[in-house]
């Protein structure tokens, strides 16, 4: 076997355990996170639904969350991660911490889109008789879908780093394959090859953002 063949026998399959973990860890942080935030701009005082109590709870929650660094956090969910798929170790067990991780930054980046949306829209949609589901679901979210998605890309590109920081620490991908081959055994190319996939994800996952964002972008 080649130098080259060999490489990517080794890299080939982490990229595919980073390219897992990253795409179902931002599908369900989305499909999470998404109606954390609506409740954040809902829920508020003045909202279409005012719950202070519950919304200073849950605003609460999301920035501590926040504030925890990753590497901490995957330490510190360990049970939690073992009763959800009774293990703390490979690309399985990874995929809790960054889940987890990525719900608060969701929320808000989904709040932030939200409250872009000019208060006429929703001050018009009330006054023609619109609930608030309603207003929601055809008004909101249609609205701030571009924003949306720019959002959601934020969060993949997030996800890509903090799993080679997952890999670090026996959670499989390109972080694991750095520290054992390209540091402990001191393989440059293999430390290389894993910097450029990373480089490639990130720049592919802004691109493809980038451009459904614009096409969904009607202003």
């Amino acid at each position: 076997m080649s130098g080259l063949e060999a490489l990517l026998a080794l890299v080939l399959p982490a990229t595919g355990e980073t390219l897992l973990m990253v795409g179902v860890s931002s599908l369900l942080a989305c499909a999470l996170g998404l109606p954390v935030g609506v409740f954040l701009v809902a829920g508020a005082p003045g909202g279409l639904t005012p719950s202070p109590v519950l919304h200073r709870l849950v605003g609460a929650l999301v920035n501590v969350t926040r504030s925890i660094p990753f590497i901490i956090l995957m330490v510190a969910i360990v049970p939690l991660t073992r009763l959800l798929v009774q293990t703390s170790i490979g690309t399985r067990a990874a995929m809790v911490p960054l889940v987890v991780a990525a719900i608060p930054y969701v929320a808000r980046l989904v709040e932030s889109a939200l409250k872009e949306i000019p208060s006429g829209i929703t001050e018009a949609l009330v006054a023609m008789g619109a609930t608030p589901r309603q207003l929601i679901l055809r008004a909101w979210l249609p609205e701030a879908l571009a924003a949306l998605v720019r959002g959601a890309t934020l969060t993949a590109i997030s996800l890509v780093s903090y799993s080679a920081m997952a890999g670090a620490v026996g959670g499989g991908g390109l972080g694991d394959l750095a520290v054992r081959y390209g540091y402990h055994r001191m393989r440059t190319d293999v430390m290389l090859a894993t910097i450029v996939v990373l480089l490639v994800l990130v720049q592919g996952l802004q691109f493809i953002g980038d451009r459904v964002a614009r096409r969904l972008d009607h202003r």
